[in-house]
């Protein structure tokens, strides 16, 4: 048994139909490096628009369509038929299938153990790390007697936004006993299917409003359509497996055979994340699962002349490649896993889109041109690049590739860039309006900005000069040192005069152009004490530790705004406006806890016993992450106040990251190297 699969590195749910509501809320997911992935909850019933048996990227790492949404699999035996699926409609779960599931297992694939009578029956899936290929494996014991068992494919061919309707257009065509699916546009998505030893019989059918309950709860439509073409017929009548392969592609044309050995593909999968494994040097099921975790958001994306390069995709399901939440998160899922090779080649992809000094803010969901609203992409982009030679020592990258773009983000940012982002005549960054959201604080919905944070924002001048210093620390020769080194020196004169808040003895969050000065207790002067360089002296860095512990730590991460102010918001959910309106006011978020933790032993030296304490202040994202919510993940955001129900993505690159790059440093390392 290979090092991943280990029975300590598997975990299991009990399946319990009494606590049906609570599986209702538990997913999973699987992801490969085109951005495809195949989610769904621990009883196989879907309550997202997002969930799915193969939601394929038709343009990686974006076009993301729902191809096959869900399977309606029955087993008759003895005159009985008994039907495992669960789907959910207006006023109850038909069929029921949790009644005969005893347990649901995950790994490197995900399993759901039902009990028929006397027969055992284990349902596996599993996606391709490299294609959009999923199977799913029916392994029967206990048979004594001929039985059938049916598998109705259930097709819902859009954009994973959006929901179908029976006006929908579909089509079946079969060849070689390969069941394909498109729409009107042949160049759209396609579905193939091949069930081996199996019989298909075409009886077309809708099944009408299937109901999504997460959508309900997000105020969004949550009725939808799906197709059945008809439905694949396996004899049954010994102890035996039986394998469902599902591929899709953009256009007609099939991207490889369908005829797979279940058993072959199974072991490259064991090989691929046994490699990764090793690679990092993962010791004990937590550092092994968060490296599997780390696996889920690096995705192949094409840059200049078609060439395939690296990229990181901020969170599932709804999110693509995001340049501040690659830069924050590129350190944990890369440095720290040692795949250092593809953290050079995200730097290269975003680097190839720099423009007037600004890397994208994020890359367009369905291949249209980058978009540039950020002010901090950039300066984390300088940080990233920074680590990257720290960890790697690889000075022949660092200077023939990325510091001509580190100066290049520097000379626009000092003197000028869009969305007003300029030096001020004090050295500090300045940019931004009423009407623009350029921080991660960036919620906006129906034209209320509910984080204003323009002019001066904390965080934005500490990675400002964190960068200044990185290109002193940088520089080849005397002059340039001494040029960096003088706009750095100018900067920390100013930060103390421009942030201190001597009445809370920690920072302001935020200074306007008209001089008001936001005393809001935020998360966001955290990093003028976790980044490389502190722009402030040691009195002050421990002050704002201590009140940033205790008023925004929590179990999961850091709050985004303290339960002191009038404007706290402890619970996140409702319809867009109302959720945009939590966001930043309030709700926790995991990512949070890495500058956190690195701040806090910082300012404690790294002592054993500030080890043993951040210790504990990260053990309930480590359950989180392989008990609750989606297993094997760390969720995006957590409600206020306690028990800091997870909500958002259930899965968010930079969650992950954070949490294991405080694993580390935790344990003496920093992306890995000793501390």
């Amino acid at each position: 048994m290979t090092q991943a699969m280990q029975m300590k590195d598997t975990d299991t749910i009990q399946i319990s139909a009494n606590d049906l509501e609570n599986l209702l809320e538990r997913e999973w997911l699987l992801t490969n490096s085109r951005g495809s992935y195949v989610s769904g909850t621990v009883i196989g019933c879907n309550t997202r628009r997002y969930h799915g048996l193969l939601v394929a990227s038709l343009h990686p790492p974006v076009e993301r369509v729902v191809t096959l949404g869900n399977v309606l699999e029955s087993f008759e035996i003895d005159g009985k038929v008994y039907e495992l699926s669960n789907f959910e409609f207006s006023d109850k779960l038909h069929p029921q299938g949790y009644n005969y599931l005893k347990s649901f297992r995950r790994d490197i694939g995900v399993h759901f153990d039902y009990e028929v009578g006397k027969v055992k029956i284990s349902k596996s899936i599993y996606l391709d790390h490299k294609q959009d290929v999923v199977l799913l494996n029916y392994r029967f014991e206990g048979i004594k007697e001929p039985g059938k068992f049916t598998m109705m494919p259930l097709v819902a061919m859009r954009d994973f936004h959006s929901l179908q309707t029976s006006s929908t257009s579909l089509m079946t065509k079969i060849e070689e006993d390969i069941v394909t699916i498109n729409g009107l546009d042949q160049n759209g998505p396609t579905l193939h299917m091949y069930c081996p030893y199996s019989s298909f019989q075409q009886d077309v059918d809708w099944w009408y409003a299937m109901h999504y309950r997460v959508e309900a709860r997000r105020g969004q439509h949550d009725y939808e359509d799906v197709w059945a073409p008809g439905k694949f017929t396996v004899e049954v009548d010994s102890d035996q497996d039986i394998t469902f392969v599902i591929s899709a592609s953009k256009g007609l044309h099939r991207p490889g055979p369908m005829n797979i050995d279940f058993d072959e593909f199974v072991a490259s999968q064991h090989e691929y994340y046994d490699g990764l494994i090793e690679k990092a040097n993962a010791q004990g099921p937590e550092e092994r699962a968060l490296v599997l975790a780390a696996d889920q958001f690096i995705v192949d994306r094409a840059i200049a002349d078609s060439q395939k390069s690296a990229s990181i995709l901020a969170g599932f399901h709804w999110f693509a490649d995001w340049g501040r939440d690659t830069f924050i998160a590129l350190p944990g899922l890369l440095l720290n896993t040692k795949r250092y090779e593809q953290a050079r080649d995200v730097l290269m992809t975003f680097s190839v889109a720099l423009d007037k000094g600004q890397i994208p803010n994020r890359f367009d969901d369905y291949g249209g041109a980058p978009h540039y609203n950020s002010i901090d992409a950039s300066l984390w982009f300088i940080n990233a690049a920074w680590q990257y030679l720290q960890v790697t020592g690889d000075e022949e990258t660092f200077y023939g590739q990325f510091r001509n773009v580190l100066a290049e983000i520097i000379k626009a940012y000092h003197d000028g860039t869009r969305d007003n982002i300029h030096a001020d005549k004090d050295g500090l960054i300045i940019g931004g309006d009423a009407n623009t959201q350029l921080t991660w604080m960036d919620a906006k919905c129906n034209g209320v900005a509910f984080t204003p944070r323009y002019g001066k924002a904390v965080e934005i001048n500490a990675l400002w000069y964190n960068g200044l210093c990185i290109m002193a620390e940088t520089a080849k020769n005397k002059t340039e040192k001494a040029k960096y080194q003088k706009m750095a020196n100018k900067v920390k004169a100013s930060f103390m005069d421009m942030f201190w808040n001597e009445n809370d003895k920690c920072l302001y969050d935020c200074v306007l152009p008209d001089g008001f000065k936001d005393a809001a207790i935020r998360p966001n002067q955290i990093f003028a004490v976790s980044l490389e360089f502190s722009p402030l002296e040691e009195q002050y860095r421990k002050l704002i530790v201590k009140v940033v512990q205790e008023q925004l730590l929590t179990p999961y991460g850091l709050r985004s705004l303290s339960p002191l102010d009038s404007r706290y918001h402890c619970w996140y959910g409702g319809d867009q406006f109302q959720r945009d309106g939590a966001y930043h006011q309030g709700t926790v978020w995991g990512w949070l806890i890495g500058p956190f933790i690195e701040a806090y032993l910082k300012i404690n030296n790294f002592s054993d016993a500030a080890r043993k304490e951040a210790q504990a202040m990260i053990h309930s994202l480590l359950d989180h992450m392989r008990f609750e919510g989606c297993l094997g993940n760390v969720s995006e955001i957590f409600d206020g106040d306690f028990p800091h129900k997870p909500k958002g993505c259930i899965a968010q690159a930079w969650s992950v990251a954070e949490l294991l790059r405080s694993y580390h440093l935790i344990n003496n390392w920093k992306c890995g190297l000793e501390v």
